[in-house]
């Protein structure tokens, strides 16, 4: 199982990541938010009591380290599961040999599930009963959130902790600790390491491997000073990537949001064009795409948002290249639909207003009552249903909390759909007024 201490190294070379496997938490570069004294995973380990966790964070963060570790720190027995590869059959017989090293030896054994996200519903709950029993301390891990990948029932008995990307210092460390143990025939000038840093992108396997590259080119060419172009050079990455945390990256970002905001399919897609050619991750991109038409279109044009949905699912069918031309033409729609932030701005509005005030009580007339009880009590009392109604509309009614007037949040724009419903809006403010309500 690849991990991130299994970076390949030239033939006849022990891989630079065995010579920098960490042994002791203290070895660890990285996750000081959870490895540093007093902090929740240093503290889990001094306990001397193992518990079942996901690991959440993106790749080449230490997710397996930090596994493998906890088996050597508490002398369990280590058995690692891929969820891209394995299945019930699988997880069974990683049970029985469980038991069996139980039996025979006394050790308990820690079971590691790499990409647990992948595992579907039935695959995730053959775990929970040697969870729940104890057999096994499970360990998972993933870069997909937890919250929406993992079963309630398993996530409820494991502890998840957020693994963050490294920082370009923490990359630096790895550096100079590969230059102790195994690099010390090369010197890297600073502009060299800024690039491999900024190709790494947080992630210290990718940084590994750059650095294997790194020196077989440089055996290859005779060269020990390294310097940025012979980096850009000499490794098979696309020179124009850009740190994802960099201002390049959200400059454009930013340049795309606007470009669209402001009508301009050109603009639109040459940015995207420019973020696609540049490394940038496409699913990141479609996110984005979706969250413009939310923000920007809104209700002038329900179809932007259809139309983003589904170049986001296009390009999740696809992959790349195929996959791009729907985001390409999403942009574009995105960039000449009708423009409304009113249902963001009175969102945001909303919110607001709920957060400072206090909580108030629902009106006795909206309330349910699906008992005798609080039928007397007059729950649900007073009730108009709208259907029963001239135009569906009960002219008059009140539907927020006493003591709140009108805040009159959304207000819609005089462009595309957002222009009939506010003649809607004025059609039903006129029955409210000749019901008698101000």
């Amino acid at each position: 199982m690849d991990d991130l201490f299994s970076a390949q190294a030239p033939a006849g070379r022990v891989p630079l990541a065995e010579l920098l496997r960490p042994a002791t938490l203290d070895d660890v570069i990285g996750q000081s938010h959870l490895l540093g004294e007093g902090k929740p995973l240093r503290l889990a380990f001094q306990s001397g009591k193992p518990h079942s966790m996901i690991l959440w964070g993106p790749p080449g963060v230490g997710k397996t380290t930090i596994a493998r570790l906890t088996a050597n720190a508490f002398g369990s027995a280590f058995i690692a599961l891929s969820a891209v590869f394995a299945g019930v059959k699988d997880i069974r017989a990683s049970m029985e040999q469980a038991e069996q090293t139980l039996a025979t030896s006394g050790r308990h054994t820690l079971l590691f599930v790499d990409e647990i996200h992948r595992f579907n519903k039935s695959q995730q709950d053959a775990l929970l009963p040697y969870v729940e029993s104890g057999l096994v301390t499970f360990i998972g891990a993933t870069t997909e959130n937890p919250s929406f990948e993992v079963n309630a029932a398993l996530l409820s008995r494991a502890q998840v902790y957020v693994l963050k990307s490294l920082t370009d210092d923490e990359l630096r460390q790895l550096l100079s600790r590969a230059q102790e143990k195994a690099l010390t025939h090369l010197e890297f000038d600073d502009a060299a390491v800024t690039t491999l840093v900024g190709y790494a992108d947080g992630d210290a396997r990718r940084f590994l491997n750059l650095l294997e590259q790194t020196d077989t080119a440089s055996r290859a060419a005779g060269v020990a000073r390294i310097d940025a172009h012979f980096v850009e050079n000499a490794l098979t990455l696309n020179a124009r990537r850009f740190d994802k945390g960099g201002d390049n990256f959200y400059d454009q970002i930013s340049a795309l949001h606007k470009s669209v905001r402001g009508s301009n399919p050109d603009g639109a897609l040459y940015w995207l064009c420019r973020m696609l050619d540049g490394g940038a991750d496409p699913r990141y991109l479609a996110r984005r795409i979706v969250r413009m038409a939310w923000e920007d279109i809104g209700l002038a044009d329900p179809r932007a948002m259809q139309i983003a949905n589904d170049a986001a699912l296009t390009y999740e069918r696809l992959g790349s290249p195929e996959g791009e031309l729907a985001l390409g033409q999403a942009v574009i729609y995105l960039a000449v639909a009708a423009k409304s932030n009113a249902g963001y701005m009175a969102f945001n509005e909303a919110m607001a207003f709920v957060r400072q005030d206090k909580s108030r009580e629902v009106p006795v007339h909206l309330r349910n009552a699906p008992t005798k009880l609080m039928k007397e009590l007059g729950y649900g009392h007073a009730y108009r249903y709208a259907h029963d109604e001239p135009h569906a509309y009960a002219a008059g009614e009140t539907y927020l909390p006493d003591g709140i007037e009108d805040p009159a949040w959304y207000q819609p724009v005089p462009r595309g759909l957002e222009s009939k419903i506010a003649e809607k809006m004025a059609f039903l403010r006129k029955l409210d007024d000749e019901a008698g309500k101000g």
